[in-house]
């Protein structure tokens, strides 16, 4: 097969609609325009999003805008209550924690927080902790260890 033999597959190829090229063509006269207004105008017609001049709608919604940290770390967080129905000295970690059902993934840190109150001592292994939920912690004689 040489360059000049290839083809294209039948029916790829359209020929493009010849507006404006008189009527006798079928697509004279107004050439699929319409009848005057703005989009009917060499130039003419609307910017993406335009209603009318009414408020557009990516104005109206401001979840759709402003800043977006793309530095943010998101913590799967578990608060001391949640800790609370765990055994006595068990050693608890991300790991654990998933398999008890208390965090949705590993992908992400554990950040322990100190909602709630702690009855017994435990060892507790997180990314990291709060002010309360350490000293929540250290009050009951656990251990507190962080991970890096």
């Amino acid at each position: 097969m040489r360059h000049h033999e290839i083809t294209s597959n039948r029916g790829s190829k359209k020929t493009g609609k010849r507006v404006g090229r008189g009527d006798a063509s079928g697509h004279g006269s107004y050439a699929g325009r319409g009848v005057k207004g703005q989009k009917s105008r060499s130039g003419g017609g609307v910017k993406v999003g335009f209603r009318g001049g009414q408020l557009a709608l990516i104005k109206s919604m401001p979840r759709l805008r402003g800043f977006k940290n793309i530095f943010k770390k998101e913590f799967e967080v578990v608060n001391i209550r949640d800790l609370s129905n765990i055994n006595e000295n068990t050693e608890v970690t991300p790991a654990f924690l998933k398999e008890r059902g208390l965090i949705d993934s590993l992908d992400k840190p554990v950040k322990i927080l100190g909602e709630g109150d702690l009855t017994h001592a435990l060892i507790v292994s997180a990314h990291k902790f709060s002010k309360t939920a350490y000293d929540k912690i250290k009050a009951q004689g656990g251990t507190v260890k962080e991970i890096i």
